[in-house]
């Protein structure tokens, strides 16, 4: 069942929203070569701390899992797609990275995710990041009252599939509240038109990935949670909180 919430609760969302912002923006700037992505954790889990909030990802333990997450953040790199566990190996210079964030404010969640380059990097992931960035816009700006979950899903798959990009199978976004993951299920490609209708109150974490090397297929890490791309090619993951509202979409992750 689909909760729709409250003006008043999109507004206790938005500050959830608030602070995944500031630990991703944190994290981003502590992401520097020879830093390790458990103390880029250790950052989150301050910037989280202060708020007054909780980390929504740690010792989350969903069905397909076989132990509970152990970070506040995920931190996926280069070939990893999402769900990193944050390791000790260090970044180097030219690595791409995804990093992912919840946090618990009052009750309610806040979802995002950031890809971005240690240093300058390579011309082609700029342009993977660039593209990932793209169809979350595409999707956001189809998250209206009225449009289907469909036109979502649709608006990520085409700007994906025009730059030449795969899309993993069965990976996407989701319904948000006062749990992380709540109906419906938001796919990052689909036909336009088809599926739940949106209205008023509806919060919708939209998060397209994007593979570098054009193939939809991954795999799994021995860990049971990192998902990797199975040619080794770059992945980018974008993610926005999102409230639908009749004066349009509402980024509730924003700074």
């Amino acid at each position: 069942m689909v909760e729709i919430k409250s003006d008043a609760a999109m507004d206790a969302m938005r500050e959830a929203g608030r602070v995944v912002a500031r630990a991703l923006a944190a994290v981003r700037a502590a992401a520097v070569p020879g830093v390790r992505p458990v103390e880029l954790d250790e950052v989150a889990r301050e910037v989280i701390a202060e708020a007054g909030a909780k980390p929504a990802f740690l010792h989350y333990h969903p069905r397909f899992a076989p132990t509970p997450f152990p970070g506040v953040i995920c931190v996926s790199v280069n070939d990893a797609i999402v769900h990193g566990i944050p390791g000790r190996a260090p970044l180097r210079r030219g690595d791409l990275v995804s990093v992912d964030c919840g946090a618990v404010l009052d009750g309610w969640t806040g979802d995002a995710a950031v890809s971005f380059t240690v240093g300058p990097g390579r011309p082609e992931d700029r342009r993977l990041v660039e593209a990932g960035e793209r169809a979350l816009a595409a999707g956001i700006a189809a998250a209206v009252p009225g449009a289907r979950i469909g036109d979502i899903a649709h608006a990520i798959g085409r700007t994906g599939r025009e730059a030449g990009y795969g899309i993993p199978d069965g990976f996407g976004g989701h319904g948000i509240g006062r749990r992380m993951h709540e109906a419906p299920d938001v796919p990052n490609e689909g036909r336009p038109g088809r599926g739940m209708r949106l209205r008023h109150g509806m919060v919708l974490a939209i998060e397209p990935m994007l593979l570098a090397g054009g193939r939809d297929d991954f795999r799994h890490d021995p860990d049971g949670w990192t998902l990797r791309t199975t040619d080794g090619s770059r992945a980018t993951h974008s993610e926005h909180t999102v409230a639908i509202t009749d004066s349009g979409p509402r980024v509730l992750t924003l700074p």
